[in-house]
């Protein structure tokens, strides 16, 4: 999506709030406050028409919702919120500074939303993925949903592992983190090696995620590459 469609979708939806929270609106204070021409906000009112919001026109005064009219409150899964984190976490790396900051206060807007738990959840998944500028965007995993939810909710995990040799190995893993560069890395406690461990996520061939939980490692991504390299 180009940044001005983001925009203008940014806009729209800051009207239809600040057209719920006030009475009456007029053009003119839509157009100052979102620093865009009149015509602009006739548009804006036209497409929320469109979309079926019932936007009624006060003669003389401005706009107004029709009474009883609410956004219905919308409700994320925990995979969605966390989809929602990782595609933060790709936006970042834009360059546009303007386009970084809409998408931020977008996800901000949506993490307010989110049912407590979840929201702690998102955060704490945010604060442990680490995502780097790659060349090739080949889709070479099927299992980081499941990764990121069994990060966040503390489930043991099973996985069948193959390693650069090309050697199998049935692994007890506890996942700390999730890194990209040129692949996808989980980083997690290894209780076959008891110690941590990257596992590139391309090599695992079988993921089952446990009912059993451990205990979480109560440090941050920077504390662990401190401490371990």
């Amino acid at each position: 999506m180009e940044y001005s469609e983001v925009n203008r979708l940014s806009r729209l939806t800051a009207i239809l709030i600040q057209l719920q929270t006030k009475r009456i609106l007029t053009a003119s204070e839509l157009a100052s406050k979102f620093d865009v021409s009149k015509r602009t906000i006739y548009r804006d009112i036209k497409a929320l028409e469109r979309s079926g919001v019932p936007v009624l026109t006060v003669e003389g005064k401005g706009y107004a919702l029709m009474d009883g009219y609410k956004i219905p409150p919308v409700m994320f899964t925990e995979k969605q919120a966390n989809a929602l984190i990782l595609a933060e976490q790709l936006v970042l790396k834009n360059k546009d500074a303007s386009f970084v900051k809409d998408y931020s206060e977008a996800i901000d807007k949506i993490k307010s939303i989110l049912r407590y738990s979840v929201k702690d959840k998102a955060n704490l998944l945010a604060d442990r993925t680490q995502y780097n500028n790659v060349l090739n965007q080949e889709r070479n995993s099927s299992n980081l949903s499941d990764l990121q939810n069994a990060l966040t909710n503390y489930n043991l995990v099973k996985i069948e592992y193959i390693n650069k040799e090309g050697i199998a190995t049935n692994r007890l893993i506890e996942p700390f983190a999730l890194l990209s560069s040129e692949n996808w890395y989980l980083i997690a406690f290894c209780r076959l090696r008891k110690g941590f461990r990257f596992f590139r996520l391309d090599r695992i061939q079988g993921v089952e995620i446990l009912l059993e939980y451990f205990e979480p490692h109560n440090m941050t991504l920077q504390e662990y590459f401190d401490k371990y390299h």
